[in-house]
C-alpha cells in the first residue's frame, strides 16, 4: 500500500553557474536555525573544497536537511557545470522536485537548459526562484517570460508550466511571491516549498528498496553511500542484498553497519529510516553508484540512467625531468596509481586505465574542467607529475565510420567581437547555428562544433572578446569526423642548456616572442620558456651571461629592461601544449616542455614524423 510521508520534503536546487544558488541554501540554513545566533558561519558553507571556494562553481553535489514548522526538507545542491552532469542526473533520482534559480539579470542561461530538460523527464514539480533581485539592472517580468519560453522549449506539461515564481535575494536573506514587492525573510519560500513539492511517495510495509545515488568517500569508514528509502525501512545491521539494475549478475549479500540522516550540514546516526529519508550508509565497501539495497525476500533493483561516457582523456606520467622529486611529496608512480584510483570512490564520470608504460595511466573525464579540477587537488596534497595534452575520445559505428563527440558552444559577445569568434571558431570546424540578440547589448551566437575544437580556445577567446565575452558549453552527442584541426599556429621557445635564466639572455629571447619566466628561475634543456611569433619552434640560452670586457662604454651598463613575463594559470597551460609537449605539475610549479628533451632525438622523431605521414 503506497503511502505519502508528509513531514518530508525532498528538493534539487538547480542553477547556471554563478546564479546564486550556494548562497541561497546558505540563507535557507541560517533562517531555519542550524546556526545558532552568534556562530561564525563561513560564506557559500556548502563548497567544501578549496577550489570549489576560489573557482565559486560548486563540482560535487552536497546533501543538507533544514526543519521548517515540523516539516524536514532536504536540500540536494547540484553543480550547475556541463562537465559535472553526471552529477546532476543521478541526484535528481532522490528528489520530488527542482528549485530553479535564475538570475534576475542574464535570465536563464544554456546550461540550466540541460539540467532542466533532466528535471522535466523525471517529470518532476518545478519551482523558479528569481534571484538577485535587488540588482540595478534586474528585469524580472522579462525573465518570467525567458523561463517560461525555456519550458515551452523542453515541452513542460501544464501542471509544469502552471510553476510558481518567487522573486529573492538571497545575499539580503529575503524572498516575496511579487517582484515588485521587497520579503522580510525566507518564508516564502519555505511555504511554496512545502505547499508545492509533493511529499514522498512508497510502501512501507513493502520489502526495503534504496537506490544508491551518490558516494561519499571517509579516510576511516570507506565508501559511503547515499541514496533515498524508496519502500520498506532500512535499519542498522540489516542484511541486505547489493544489486544493480544495469548489471543483471551482481549480487551480494551486505550488512548495514552504520545509517546517518541529514541534520543541517551533518550527518546524524540514526538506527532505522523509512521511506522518504535521504540517509547514508556506511560500511559496504565495494558500494557503488546505481546500486540498489533490497531485502533479501524481495530483490528488484531500481532502474537508473546510464552515466554518460567520458569525452575526452589525458595521460598523467610520472615526472622525469632533470628537477623532478625536488618539490613534490609524492612523485613515484606507486602513488600516482594509488591517487587516481582513490578517486575512482566518489567522481563516477572518471575512467582511469593502465597503460604498456607502468609510470603513465589514461585518465578520461567528461571535459577540461573536469580534469584540471583533479590535477589542481592532486598538486596542492603534494604530488608531482606531467600530464599530455587533453584528446578527445572517438567512437566507431556500424560502418566503421569514426565518430567524435560535439558540443553546442552558446557564446554572448559585444557585437564589435562577433566577427573574429565566427572566424576562429570556423577556423576549428565550428558551425554557426543561430545568431541573434542577447540581454544588455550582446550578440548571441551558437555554434555546433567538435570537443576537440574547444581545446585551447578559452584563453584565445577572452583575449579576443577583451574579456567581455561568455562563452557554455553543452554535450551534444556524437557526430562524424569533421577533419583535421591546427590547433596552434605559433611555436615555442625552447631552453637550450640547464641552468638559472639571468637577465642578459632573458633579454636577448624576448625579442624572439613572449616569455613565461622572469630572472632566477631554473630552466633546463628542452624547457619551454616562452611562444615565438613564427610557427616552427626556436631554441635560445637564458642562462647566457654577459662577456666582460675590460673596456666600459657609456651605454652598454644601462639597466636591461625585461618585459614582464605571461605567467600562465593551469587552465592556460593545459590549453597552451601540443600534441609533442608536456606539463610539468609541481605543488610550486607549472613548466611546459618537450616530451623528447634531447634536440637531436626530438628532430630525428619530428623527421621520422613526417616521413610516415
Amino acid at each position: 500500500m503506497t503511502i505519502k510521508r508528509d513531514d518530508i520534503r525532498n528538493v534539487a536546487i538547480i542553477a547556471h553557474v554563478d546564479h546564486g544558488k550556494t548562497t541561497l541554501v546558505d540563507e535557507l540554513l541560517k533562517q531555519s536555525g542550524v546556526f545558532r545566533e552568534n556562530q561564525d558561519v563561513a560564506e557559500r558553507v556548502m563548497d567544501s573544497n578549496d577550489i570549489e571556494r576560489e573557482r565559486g562553481i560548486t563540482i560535487l553535489s552536497k546533501n543538507t536537511a533544514v526543519m521548517y514548522k515540523n516539516t524536514k526538507i532536504n536540500i540536494i545542491d547540484t553543480p550547475g557545470h556541463a562537465d559535472f552532469g553526471g552529477e546532476v542526473e543521478r541526484v535528481l533520482k532522490m528528489v520530488n522536485g527542482v528549485i530553479l534559480v535564475v538570475d534576475a539579470f542574464e535570465g536563464p542561461m544554456p546550461q540550466t537548459k540541460f539540467v532542466l530538460r533532466k528535471a522535466m523527464e523525471l517529470k518532476l514539480s518545478v519551482i523558479v526562484c528569481v534571484n538577485k533581485i535587488d540588482r540595478p539592472e534586474a528585469r524580472p517580468n522579462e525573465v518570467i517570460d525567458e523561463v517560461l519560453e525555456l519550458l515551452m522549449d523542453l515541452d513542460a506539461t501544464d501542471e509544469q508550466l502552471d510553476c510558481p515564481f518567487v522573486f529573492a535575494s538571497a545575499k539580503a536573506g529575503v524572498a516575496s511571491l511579487d517582484p515588485d514587492v521587497t520579503g522580510t525573510d525566507m518564508a516564502p519560500l519555505f511555504e511554496t516549498i512545502i505547499n508545492y513539492i509533493p511529499a514522498p511517495e512508497g510502501d512501507p510495509e513493502a520489502g526495503t528498496q534504496l537506490l544508491i545515488s551518490t558516494i561519499d568517500y571517509n579516510e576511516y569508514v570507506g565508501r559511503i553511500g547515499v541514496g533515498k528509502v524508496d519502500n520498506g525501512k532500512i535499519t542498522v545491521n540489516q542484511e541486505v542484498m547489493l544489486v544493480n539494475h544495469h548489471e543483471p549478475d551482481k549480487q551480494k549479500k551486505v550488512k548495514v553497519s552504520k545509517l546517518y540522516e541529514f541534520d543541517g550540514l551533518n550527518k546524524v546516526e540514526v538506527k532505522e529510516a523509512g521511506i522518504g529519508s535521504i540517509v547514508a550508509i556506511s560500511g559496504i565497501s565495494d558500494i557503488h553508484i546505481g546500486d540498489t539495497l533490497c531485502s533479501l525476500d524481495n530483490i528488484a533493483p531500481i532502474p537508473f540512467q546510464k552515466i554518460s561516457e567520458p569525452t575526452i582523456a589525458m595521460h598523467f606520467i610520472v615526472n622525469d625531468s632533470p628537477l623532478a622529486g625536488l618539490e613534490g611529496k609524492f612523485v613515484t608512480s606507486r602513488h600516482l596509481r594509488e591517487r587516481l584510483f582513490r578517486e575512482l570512490n566518489t567522481d563516477v564520470s572518471l575512467r582511469v586505465e593502465e597503460t604498456d608504460s607502468t609510470d603513465a595511466f589514461k585518465v578520461s573525464g567528461r571535459g577540461e574542467l573536469h580534469l584540471s579540477v583533479l590535477i589542481e587537488n592532486m598538486r596542492r596534497e603534494g604530488f608531482e607529475f606531467s600530464v599530455s595534452k587533453a584528446e578527445v575520445l572517438y567512437k566507431k559505428d556500424e560502418k566503421g565510420h569514426t565518430l567524435e563527440p560535439m558540443e553546442l558552444a552558446y557564446v554572448d559577445v559585444p557585437e564589435e567581437f562577433s566577427g573574429v569568434v565566427i572566424e576562429k571558431l570556423s577556423m576549428r570546424k565550428g558551425e554557426l547555428r543561430e545568431m541573434g540578440h542577447a540581454s544588455g547589448g550582446y550578440t548571441r551566437l551558437i555554434f555546433s562544433i567538435p570537443s576537440r575544437g574547444l581545446i585551447g580556445y578559452r584563453g584565445d577567446f577572452m583575449t579576443d572578446t577583451k574579456g567581455n565575452g561568455i562563452l557554455n558549453t553543452v554535450f551534444d552527442g556524437y557526430g562524424p569526423y569533421k577533419g583535421d584541426i591546427a590547433y596552434r599556429s605559433q611555436g615555442s621557445l625552447i631552453a637550450f642548456e640547464s641552468g638559472e635564466s639571468v637577465t642578459y639572455g632573458l633579454f636577448n629571447a624576448q625579442e624572439r616572442g613572449t616569455l613565461f619566466i622572469g630572472a632566477g628561475e631554473k630552466v633546463y634543456g628542452g624547457m619551454i620558456i616562452g611562444q615565438t611569433g613564427k610557427s616552427e619552434d626556436i631554441e635560445v640560452n637564458v642562462c647566457k651571461k654577459k662577456q666582460l670586457t675590460n673596456t666600459r662604454s657609456s651605454s652598454a651598463d644601462e639597466a636591461l629592461r625585461l618585459t614582464p613575463p605571461k605567467v600562465l594559470s593551469l587552465e592556460q597551460a593545459l590549453d597552451f601544449i601540443d600534441t609533442d609537449e608536456l606539463l610539468e605539475v609541481t605543488p610550486k610549479n607549472l613548466r611546459i616542455r618537450k616530451k623528447i628533451l634531447d634536440p637531436t632525438m626530438r628532430k630525428r622523431a619530428a623527421f621520422a614524423k613526417k616521413s610516415q605521414g
